[in-house]
This record gives C-alpha cells, sequence and structure tokens, in this order.
C-alpha cells in the first residue's frame, strides 16, 4: 500500500428534503481520506448514514456540500462529461445481489453491460473479456448464457463484483456486499475481494453494519452514528483500544463462539436512535450514552486525533486526558 491519497472527503453533508420544510441530516458534516490501495472499512447502524456516503462519493446521490475529491480531481465541480469519464475507474457493488442484476438480462450482457456504455472493445473482445472476469471471481465462463435466478445468492455477488472489474477500476464502493448472504457464504466474498485488492491493486470503501466483517479486510474502520463519524483509526487499534462508548457497544455486541471465553465489559445502549430530522443537540449520542456528561447535552465535541492517525469526537477523552 502506498501513501498516496486517492480519495479526500471533507465536510460532506447530504439533506434530504422532508414534509413541512424540514430535512433528513442523513450525512452531516462527514472528513476522511482513503489511501491508494487500502480498505477503509465504515460501519455503524442501520439508518446511520454510511451508504449515503458511498452513494454520494460516486455522486449516485448529489451531495448537499461538502468536498470529494478523486485521484486530484473534485467531483462536485467537474461536468457529467468529465464525471462519465472519472466513472471508469470508481464502481460499486450493491447490497443486494438479486435486485442489483437485471432478471432479464443473461450473465454476459450484465458483465458486458459497462463495456458497451463505454463504447470498450469489440463485441468478440467484450465477449472474451466476460470469459475471463467470470474465471476471476471463481464461475465457470460457460454460465454466461445463465439468467440471475438460476444463481445462489454468493453467485450472484460474484456477478456483480464482476461487473464491477470490467473497466479495471482503481477505487470500488463496496455497499455491505455480504449482509444478504449466508456466514460460510461471507467469508467466501470477503477472501474473494482480499484477493482482487492483491491481485489488481484496489482501492475499497467497504461498508458494513458489522465490525466482525469488517476487521478482516479493513486497514482503518471509520464509526459513524447519526450521520457523524465518532471515531476513525487503524484495524486494530479500534478493536484492540475502542475510545468511544459508541465503538466500544457495537464491539461487545459481536458474539464469541466459546462458551468459556470472557466477553468485554458491556457498554449497554439505551433508548433508541434518535430522528436525523431533529437530531439532539451537543453531541448526538449522548441520549444514549452510559457516560453522558452535562457538557455533552450542549456542545458538540470535534472529531480530535487523540494519537498517531486515531480520531475520536467525544468529550470523555478530554477529561481522562486531562
Amino acid at each position: 500500500m502506498t501513501n498516496q491519497t486517492l480519495v479526500e472527503v471533507k465536510e460532506l453533508k447530504k439533506h434530504f428534503p422532508a414534509a413541512h420544510k424540514q430535512f433528513v441530516r442523513a450525512v452531516d458534516g462527514v472528513s476522511f481520506t482513503i489511501q491508494r490501495g487500502e480498505t477503509l472499512g465504515l460501519v455503524g447502524e442501520s439508518g446511520c448514514g454510511k451508504t449515503t456516503v458511498g452513494r454520494c462519493l460516486l455522486r449516485l446521490i448529489e451531495p448537499t456540500s461538502g468536498e470529494v475529491r478523486f485521484d486530484g480531481h473534485n467531483l462536485l465541480e467537474i461536468n457529467r462529461q468529465e464525471l462519465r469519464g472519472l466513472r471508469r475507474q470508481m464502481q460499486i457493488i450493491f447490497q443486494d445481489p438479486y435486485s442489483s442484476l437485471n432478471p432479464r438480462m443473461k450473465v454476459a450482457e450484465i458483465v458486458a453491460e459497462p463495456l458497451i456504455v463505454h463504447g470498450v472493445g469489440q463485441k468478440t473482445e467484450r465477449r472474451e473479456r466476460v470469459a475471463e472476469l467470470l474465471r476471476v471471481v471463481g464461475l465457470d465462463p460457460d454460465y454466461a448464457s445463465r439468467y440471475p435466478h438460476q444463481f445462489s445468492g454468493g453467485q450472484r455477488q460474484r456477478i456483480g463484483i464482476a461487473r464491477a472489474l470490467a473497466l479495471n477500476p482503481d477505487f470500488i464502493v463496496a455497499d455491505e456486499p455480504v449482509s444478504a448472504l449466508d456466514v460460510s457464504v461471507q467469508a467466501q466474498v470477503v477472501n474473494l475481494l482480499q484477493d482482487l485488492q492483491e491481485q489488481f491493486g484496489l482501492t475499497y470503501l467497504f461498508i458494513s453494519h458489522g465490525l466482525a466483517v469488517v476487521k478482516h479486510i479493513s486497514s482503518r474502520v471509520g464509526v459513524m452514528y447519526l450521520g457523524k463519524l465518532v471515531e476513525l483509526a487503524p484495524a486494530d487499534e479500534i478493536y484492540d483500544q475502542p475510545l468511544h462508548p459508541y465503538t466500544q457497544a457495537l464491539l461487545a455486541a459481536i458474539p464469541i463462539p466459546d462458551p468459556e471465553a470472557r466477553k468485554r465489559e458491556v457498554t449497554r445502549l439505551g433508548g433508541d436512535v434518535p430522528t436525523p430530522l431533529n437530531p439532539p443537540s451537543g453531541c448526538r449520542f449522548h441520549t444514549r450514552c452510559p457516560h453522558a456528561m452535562e457538557r455533552c447535552k450542549i456542545e458538540e465535541p470535534e472529531f480530535t486525533e487523540i494519537s498517531p492517525g486515531h480520531f475520536v469526537a467525544c468529550f470523555l477523552q478530554d477529561s481522562q486526558t486531562a
């Protein structure tokens, strides 16, 4: 992995209009970078805004404000023609491997579609490329003549991965690519993504609601809560020394397949996730945090670097280091 920044995100916001002139603050000021060749895991409960972040990076959803730079290009300032050219370098793997594949198209058509859209190769070359891609993701090239409904969930996700690889991209947003699959198949797909990264030098934003899955593929992990990043650190560090109470609660919820093993001290969360229509004042997590102080209800903690590469937004760290 090099230290060259491929993706840079600054103060990204996405507010969806709602009834009565209100806005759903799905993403509300998120900043991070992704180095070329690394995997940044982005985790959090359903509805925290992680998928919206991924789609905003590719401009599948238009951000409300902020800055997204890809390989030096500000994606929010370029026109559609320039964006179309860059799309060859940025692809996405969707969460549901069935609904993301057109049931009326054969596998050969699905995988070749990006090549056709971007005018890459002749018919014979595209057919050869499809066969090569199916081999790369562990499928028999003869499957090219079949339809999506003839495959298992894991096989369908492999087809989606083959489609994402068709244009030799540099960056792939993997939007919960294994959450709809059986546990045994999840491991196979994660291993495949790791092998492909090594083989083609890919850079991933790996989105998931499960910290257990992210651990095995990520170089660094960012934790989101209600539209904001609350912690970002190297993967090993965030698992061994989680600093934010929300991160600690997510880790404590991971099942341990050993009845004799002692679980880490559990940070129990009270209440429900607040609505992004009207987020709590101060720290957005204070309504559920067992360590909340009066300050947390009024002030919003800054996203601060506590140790090299380890960022956290929590007043608890201020009181412990004071």
